[in-house]
């Protein structure tokens, strides 16, 4: 199904994997709604609202740049008001942003467990309530969460646990959504990467640059959204998606162009075996 000119609202889109959804998707001609903090730029992590904006009208699309902390339902109810009223709706919500510790127990601060769960949990719930009237409103409207398969295996559990509740959360948000949004034909899925995605995440926090060049881009997740957002949602709803398996079900199995460094071994993202 065609994205000309639907309206497609993502969090955290200054960077990594949310600029990147948003340059895809506006690429096939949507509108897209550029939500994040950052309007000067951070060294360590670059990228800003306006810097994002430019790329995706450079590549030909239409931008609009909303600074919004989703940890204020007051700052979402203007960022959506202000995308409604510039573009006429919203058809797409992406919830991408989020925060990440992986802290054990005993070295989780309290301000790090309340800015995951501000933002990956509270954050999301209340943006998608924001959008649900409007997504309502859409004829093929989606939601996808970036939050990964639930497992309780312990060893996903005992290592970063405050982390893991978080995004957790987000995938039950997510499952939740598909079956109370089913009567209006709104889709919810969950999407999660099957490799390490170069972020500025992988490359401060995680594992630097040797764990970046094993690692695939974050074009892999860009067009995983595209080939599920563009099927109708009344059939593709309420699934915990990794990426290679939609790619899959598109007859797509080679997947070497997104590696960061051709032929490297690739490492496995938390959350799966």
């Amino acid at each position: 199904m065609s994205l000309k000119n639907k309206t497609v609202f993502i969090t955290g889109a200054s960077r990594g994997i949310g600029k990147a959804i948003a340059l895809r998707l506006a690429a096939e001609g949507a509108n897209i709604v550029v939500v994040a903090k950052s309007v000067e730029e951070n060294a360590k992590l670059g990228g800003t609202i306006f810097s994002s904006a430019q790329e995706i009208e450079a590549a030909g699309g239409k931008a609009l740049a909303v600074q919004c902390d989703i940890r204020y339902e007051d700052q979402i109810a203007a960022a959506v008001n202000k995308a409604v009223e510039t573009f006429g709706g919203i058809d797409i919500l992406i919830n991408n942003a989020s925060a990440i510790a992986l802290t054990n127990t005993e070295q989780t601060e309290p301000k790090r467990f309340d800015l995951m769960h501000d933002i990956n949990v509270r954050g999301t719930f209340f943006v998608t309530q924001a959008c649900v009237p409007h997504l309502k409103k859409s004829d093929n409207a989606h939601i996808v969460t970036l939050s990964p398969p639930i497992s309780l295996a312990t060893k996903w559990l005992k290592g970063h646990i405050a982390y893991t509740m978080a995004k957790y959360n987000m995938s039950m948000m997510a499952l939740g959504w598909a079956a109370e949004f089913k009567q209006y034909n709104i889709a919810s899925n969950a999407l999660w990467p099957r490799t390490t995605i170069d972020t500025a995440a992988v490359r401060n926090l995680l594992g630097g640059e040797t764990l970046a060049k094993m690692s695939r881009t974050p074009a892999i997740l860009a067009d995983a959204v595209y080939y599920i957002v563009t099927k109708p949602a009344s059939q593709v709803t309420g699934n915990c998606f990794i990426d290679e398996a939609v790619f899959a079900a598109e007859g797509i199995t080679d997947l070497s162009s997104y590696s960061v460094i051709p032929g490297a071994d690739l490492y496995t993202d938390l959350f799966l075996d």
